[in-house]
């Protein structure tokens, strides 16, 4: 079929490789899971997953020069989406038990612990998405599935905002203890701090608006 669209899944050590192939293939989307530099330039679209520790993701994305060609898309408009971790590490920084590192710096922000009296932050919630969100269109009422403790809880778009390249982005947020970001829109780069791989109809609907954008 001529609209099927080609999704990689960057393996890069890091996610829940299996169960995103499952939920996009479910979705019509024909997904490849590898670290196939080539493969993740020429997809339709590319999906980078991540979960554990900031550093270490970082670390394991530059083994497969992950920021390069995540750079190299976006720069052609070519659409990207992180999930998780996958998410947190396009920011600029992430620290964890004291340690400071960089990351891709898609976005400013700074990954931190969430400011909250339990954690992790598991389980479903809801979010609160912009009116012109794509990603969330027709989920204004639904519930996410959350496994994190750090997250994102200022997003700047002042004069250190995102690169002139990019558009304002479009933020949802969700709340545990205080709010942290759950998503971002940002033209061709896409994340969400959730699961929709685990996210049961709600998270099938979201990856299906994000095929509808390739």
């Amino acid at each position: 079929m001529a609209n099927v669209k080609k999704v990689v899944v960057l393996d890069y050590g890091s996610g829940n490789l299996r169960s995103a192939e499952r939920a996009l293939s479910r979705v019509g989307a024909d997904v490849t899971v590898t670290a196939d530099r080539d493969a993740a330039l020429e997809a339709d679209g590319l999906v980078v997953p991540g979960v554990g520790a900031f550093a270490h993701c970082m670390q394991e994305l530059r083994a497969v020069d992950g920021p390069r060609t995540i750079g190299r898309r976006l720069a052609g408009g070519r659409p990207v989406l992180g999930i998780c971790v996958g998410m947190q590490v396009l920011f600029e920084r992430g620290v964890e038990h004291g340690h400071d590192a960089e990351g891709c710096g898609e976005w400013p922000g700074t990954v931190e612990q969430l400011a909250a009296p339990v954690l992790p932050h598991m389980g479903w919630n809801t979010v609160s998405a912009p009116a012109d969100s794509v990603l969330f269109a027709g989920l204004a009422d639904e519930r996410f599935y959350f496994v994190h403790s750090y997250g994102v809880r200022e997003f700047p778009l002042g004069q250190d905002g995102p690169p002139s390249r990019l558009a304002p982005p479009k933020v949802t947020w969700a709340e545990h203890g205080d709010r942290f970001v759950a998503g971002v829109e940002n033209v061709a780069l896409s994340a969400t701090q959730f699961h929709p791989e685990k996210s049961g109809d709600a998270g099938a609907q979201l990856l299906t608006n994000w095929l509808g954008t390739l």
